[in-house]
């Protein structure tokens, strides 16, 4: 678990991404930072620090004595926050680059068409 990023960020990208592919569905308990702590062998305050950011977020939200529960809304909330850091990390710099090269809209609409063929 050590990409470069800081711990806390990327265990709240994997709970974000286990909401987002279904496995922890809105108004589900997701771990506790106790858990999580132990199971990636890191210390129970970044963990926290981790959820926090998801609760800061909007997208988890505490039971008082039971534990952290998945917002309703965070699906979409997530997808469509996601869409928007794609388009700028992907889509807008692909769209620049074509235009660098002379490759109009439908142009790029079948090369994108075409590599989807091939996968």
């Amino acid at each position: 678990m050590d990409d470069g990023r800081p711990i806390f960020v990327q265990i709240a990208e994997m709970i974000e991404n286990s909401i987002i592919d279904g496995t922890y569905a809105e108004e589900t308990q997701v771990p506790s930072t106790n858990e999580l702590a132990a199971f990636h062998r890191i210390n129970p305050a970044t963990a926290a620090k981790g959820i926090n950011r998801l609760v800061d977020d909007g997208l988890l939200y505490k039971r008082r004595g039971i534990g952290m529960f998945v917002a309703t809304g965070a699906v979409e909330t997530l997808r469509e926050r996601r869409r928007r850091e794609f388009s700028d990390q992907y889509v807008r710099p692909l769209i620049e680059e074509a235009r660098k090269l002379g490759i109009g809209t439908e142009e790029l609409k079948k090369l994108i068409d075409t590599g989807e063929e091939q996968r």
